[in-house]
């Protein structure tokens, strides 16, 4: 109840600029948890499985490898197991393989991007609005200083400036963790798309990747 009752009190204090951010986070928050489950039930950004299959490939067990890749759900998957399948049954030149590959990637990076540039316009626009919040609450403080005439209340004046602050606050608070999941993201995107690059590569011309530095 009391915390209920401190809730009720911040937000009159912030005013709707201070709801719509909480709507905001609402928002946000919902997208991270759903980018977070899927990115971590496929794996986005670890190369343990395509490695598995490469050893696998390279080794001669060409079906093996395949396999290994089978109901893997990870965009690295799904592509070097098609690159795996089409050069294992010869399926057109290398130029066909990599423009077959090439559409299945925008397709899968298409899946994993979805909801970026809704998390990226929230982390840019929440300081916006917590700085126009700011800006209307110290107008309505100095109409206060201006109609009180010389019988000011430095305290009073001083309370108006704190609650316009609130909302600039609130805004940096939204926009800065979703701003660092969104960096987050973008880097196991990176990842997942360097997997992509050296695997296809190392199938298409038969070649070992590189070994990692241990």
């Amino acid at each position: 109840m009391i915390l209920f009752n401190n809730i009720l009190e911040f937000l009159s204090l912030g005013g709707p600029v201070v709801i719509i951010l909480l709507m905001l986070s609402c928002v946000a928050l919902t997208i991270m948890i759903l980018k977070t489950a899927q990115f971590m039930r496929c794996k986005i950004g670890s190369s343990k499985d395509i490695d598995e299959a490469l050893l696998r490939w390279f080794n001669g067990d060409f079906e093996g490898a395949i396999v290994e890749l089978t109901n893997k759900k990870s965009a690295a998957s799904i592509i070097v197991k098609e690159a795996m399948q089409k050069k294992y049954n010869k399926s057109g030149s290398r130029a066909e393989i990599e423009a077959s590959l090439m559409s299945t990637a925008k397709s899968e990076f298409h899946n994993l991007q979805r909801g970026f540039k809704t998390l990226d316009a929230m982390a840019q626009v929440a300081p916006l609005i917590g700085l126009f919040g700011t800006v209307i609450g110290m107008i309505e403080a100095f109409q206060t200083l201006q109609n009180a005439g010389r019988a000011v209340d430095p305290s009073q004046l001083a309370g108006g400036i704190w609650v316009a602050l609130l909302t600039t606050a609130v805004g940096l608070a939204v926009a800065i963790p979703v701003s660092l999941f969104v960096t987050w993201l973008e880097t196991k995107v990176e990842s997942e798309k360097i997997i992509i690059e050296v695997s296809t590569e190392a199938i298409l011309k038969q070649r070992k990747p590189p070994a990692k530095a241990s």
